[in-house]
């Protein structure tokens, strides 16, 4: 009889940090301790706290360990599973440190500030079940809505209850997805389609891929669902050949849920046929607009298209096409379950339900995190994400990645959502937040996202495609030192003629984070055209690197180690020291911070 199940994350976070050797350990140490018939190890998908990896939990007490290593196995076995006894330094707390002046041992993982503050309706069953099990996944009510919506429903009960539920596409715009399957569902065709967007190009952005990773059945569900809705029997994932661990768990639950009857011909013996496929994307960002995607599966190259005829008459190979992300469609199952009340419970007025995030940048607490529309960003921070490590101020949050913008500190207790986002200039996107502390520079971020766009621009439209070229042009001139006011006049100005003049998505929101730190952080690029400085210190050719003579005590260490020979020593000794001190010849310095990393006397500074 098994009495305790050990579950180990199988997400491309944990697995590049040793999960499956941490896993084949585990098994190897069970049987060697006999307790083979007594204790499981279950591969899920990511818990979420993807800083701590890898993870391990066991049940049924729900003890949370973090950063596993094999050399840990052999303890957790013998003191936890055959004792009975924790391994306490290993259990996690809330500060993702070790837990040495608190209790910890009954904490549940439901209660940990990490975990209390969300709700997790798309995640549900990540890191709870195998993914690579259909039948775990039908023990969680999987399929029930399939079969619900099969026996139970027509076609438009499905879509109202998708519109009564007020769902928006998580994949960026926010456009009502029970509107979108109403605009589908009418138009005549010999064959219509579903088609999921599981590209995911955002810079730090993997919520889909963990939904992929952990609940591919879910997916498989809500698309066959949305095919009934619509009256498609085909449907495509489009997903970019760099999730492989995705893919492979996908393409698994396709081919099991075609064995067990549930995709194919005569779905529940209703009469309803339904297949789903997968193509595989280059990593093209611009495959992330709805058109150009469309055009990659049908095997061109991936470019937008003009709209109208919008894909809802002529979509993919030109029928009527449904396309949604995979946390749009990751919700579809639950709200035909619960109902549409259910799901507008949550959330704020216009935007409803929960939102998948993926914490990055600046922050203690980097993963993943699914919370009510309407959550606070200050919230999200400081209780959920664990704050900015060493003590270091809050700056801005990048919402949206590339498309997106910032909100600044003075509007960290924005609520988050669709609306609030959009009035400040800002956009959610799929869910990427970056967080940035007082050492950004709020230029060179948006240098950073516009050298992103620039590469992935299609080229098919003069104003993206030269445009934010030249964007990218006056934005180095600026970090360089050489920019003018005229200069940032100029960046607002080509800004907006690209958002209104760019033929898709990509090129009309690739200004996004240049306007955003215009707004927000305009005396930062005062400070870099006029004083010539960088604030934040990041900006190489405007930094200069000076040594303290009085703090300096003539180690050498710094000169030891400069690339360039850049450092000297010079006559002068300073009061109390023996050995004469060293000074930087700007001429020859090549900015690259060598000797302020190697000064164990703070006496090397950049200004």
């Amino acid at each position: 009889m098994i009495r305790a199940h050990v579950l180990i994350c199988g997400g491309t976070g944990c697995t590049s940090s040793g999960s499956v050797d941490i896993q084949k350990a585990f098994a190897d140490n069970i049987e060697a301790f006999g307790l083979s018939e007594e204790v499981k190890v279950v591969q899920t998908g990511c818990f979420g706290l993807c800083a701590l990896g890898p993870v391990v939990i066991v049940y049924p007490d729900g003890t949370f360990y973090s950063r596993v290593t094999t050399d840990d196995v052999k303890e957790i076995v013998e003191e936890h599973l055959l004792k009975g006894r924790k391994v306490e330094r290993l259990i996690y707390s809330d500060t993702g440190e070790e837990a040495a002046d608190i209790d910890i041992t009954n904490v549940a993982l439901n209660d940990t500030a990490f975990y209390k503050s969300q709700n997790r309706v798309v995640l549900r069953n990540c890191g709870v079940i195998n993914p690579e099990s259909i039948d775990e996944y039908i023990a969680m009510d999987g399929y029930a809505a399939l079969g619900k919506v099969l026996t139970e429903m027509t076609p438009e009960d499905v879509i109202k209850t998708i519109t009564d539920s007020g769902l928006r596409g998580r994949g960026g715009g926010g456009f009502p997805t029970g509107r979108k399957w109403a605009l589908t569902a009418p138009n005549k065709a010999d064959q219509k389609y579903v088609v999921c967007n599981a590209d995911e190009g955002d810079p730090g952005a993997f919520m889909d891929r963990s939904v992929l990773e952990g609940d591919p059945h879910c997916l498989v569900e809500a698309m066959t669902i949305a095919g009934y809705a619509i009256g498609a029997t085909e449907g495509y994932v489009y997903v970019r050949a760099e999730y492989p661990i995705a893919v492979k768990r996908l393409q698994k639950a396709i081919d099991d849920a075609r064995e067990y009857g549930l995709l194919g011909k005569n779905i529940f013996d209703s009469g309803f046929d339904f297949n789903l496929h997968i193509r595989l994307g280059a990593g093209a960002f611009v495959c992330g607009e709805e058109t150009a995607l469309m055009t990659s599966i049908e095997g061109n190259r991936g470019e937008p298209r003009p709209r109208p005829p919008y894909p809802a008459v002529k979509g993919l190979f030109g029928k009527p096409t449904v396309e949604n992300n995979v946390e749009t469609f990751a919700n579809v199952p639950q709200i035909i379950l619960r109902g549409a009340d259910w799901f507008a419970s949550m959330g704020t007025e216009r935007s409803k339900g929960t939102k998948v995030f993926a914490l990055g940048g600046n922050i203690n607490n980097t993963g993943l995190v699914e919370i009510p529309m309407g959550t606070t960003l200050r919230h999200i921070i400081d209780d959920i994400g664990g704050g900015i490590p060493n003590g270091k101020k809050f700056k801005a949050a990048q919402t949206g990645g590339p498309s997106g913008g910032c909100i600044p500190e003075s509007l960290i207790d924005t609520e988050v959502d669709f609306d609030n986002l959009t009035a400040i200039g800002c956009m959610m996107g799929s869910g990427g937040l970056i967080v940035m502390d007082e050492d950004t520079c709020m230029v060179d971020m948006a240098k950073f996202f516009l050298e992103f766009t620039v590469d992935e621009s299609c080229g098919k439209c003069t104003p993206c495609r030269v445009g934010t070229k030249r964007l990218l042009e006056l934005l180095d001139k600026i970090t360089d030192g050489k920019g003018t006011l005229e200069d940032v006049d100029k960046l607002e100005e080509l800004c907006n003629y690209i958002k209104q003049n760019s033929l898709c998505g990509l090129g009309q929101t690739a200004p996004n984070p240049v306007l955003a730190t215009l707004k927000f952080f305009r005396e930062e690029y005062v400070a870099h055209v006029v004083d010539k400085k960088c604030p934040a210190g990041v900006c190489k050719n405007l930094l200069t690197f000076t040594i303290d003579q009085d703090k300096c005590i003539g180690c050498g260490l710094c000169a030891r180690n400069c690339p360039v020979s850049a450092i000297s020593k010079t006559d002068y000794v300073a009061p109390g020291h023996k050995l004469p001190s060293y000074t930087i010849d700007a001429e020859k310095c090549i900015k690259c911070g060598v000797c302020l990393g190697n000064c164990k006397f703070k006496a090397i500074s950049k200004i």
